[in-house]
């Protein structure tokens, strides 16, 4: 049953840094997590529920900035890279790579709670605005719209959950071609034009007065929740 907490992860290998923020989270309600070895962590988010990842970059075994790529690879979970690297680039790359936050160490850990407040009340609302019309199950290679799942072929899957995923904004056809997994990187990207095509058809079955996907000239496509 959820308790309605929020759920942090903390990967970080400095034990008496983790206990610090750890404790002072929990004075916020936060139910969190610590662990230090970065392979643990991944797979822990794989076995729970979680809201936010903090992670540190310097760790064992594995870079955090490639901790930040394997996340990515399976979950939109959003990440606050907490790190006593001063390098800029460190941050550039983290941010590139999908992290919603970077904090320098040493840092006062009330803002470390704002700065979850923040993230958590952004993507939390976007989370649901999205989530209302169409759901992305990776892990289960499903996409629900109004909670209906969609009969999708391989192809299918993965450009509409790549139009999910840049929900209200334009992803272009070469993009659409080339970050899919099974479609030939050979095709002509008027293939995506049919695809496309299809997966309208499959929508319109359950709303047919409304068209989700839209054309943006010069670019692509956009998948839309606003009127």
């Amino acid at each position: 049953m959820d308790d309605g907490k929020m759920k942090i992860l903390i990967i970080e290998d400095d034990p008496e840094l983790a206990m610090v923020l750890s404790s002072y989270l929990e004075k916020y309600g936060m139910e969190v997590t610590t662990v230090e070895d970065p392979y643990l962590g991944l797979s822990i988010l794989t076995q729970k529920p979680f809201d936010l990842v903090i992670l540190d970059l310097t760790l064992p075994g594995m870079d955090g900035l490639e901790v930040v790529e394997k996340i990515r690879e399976k979950s939109e979970i959003p990440i606050i890279i907490s790190s006593a690297r001063d390098d800029i680039t460190d941050k550039v790359i983290g941010m590139e790579r999908g992290a919603d936050d970077y904090m320098p160490k040493p840092y006062d850990p009330r803002e470390l709670v704002t700065r979850i407040k923040t993230i958590l009340r952004r993507t939390g609302s976007r989370k649901k605005e999205e989530e209302a019309i169409f759901e992305l199950d990776k892990a289960g290679r499903v996409i629900r719209f109004k909670g209906i799942p969609l009969e999708l072929t391989a192809a299918e899957f993965d450009v509409l959950g790549l139009l999910i995923q840049h929900m209200n904004s334009a992803v272009s056809r070469e993009q659409l071609l080339y970050e899919s997994d099974h479609i030939d990187d050979s095709s002509s990207v008027k293939n995506i034009d049919v695809i496309i095509s299809r997966i309208r058809h499959k929508i319109a079955k359950y709303d047919p007065g409304r068209s989700y996907i839209r054309p943006v000239r010069g670019v692509g496509y956009m998948l839309t929740d606003k009127l």
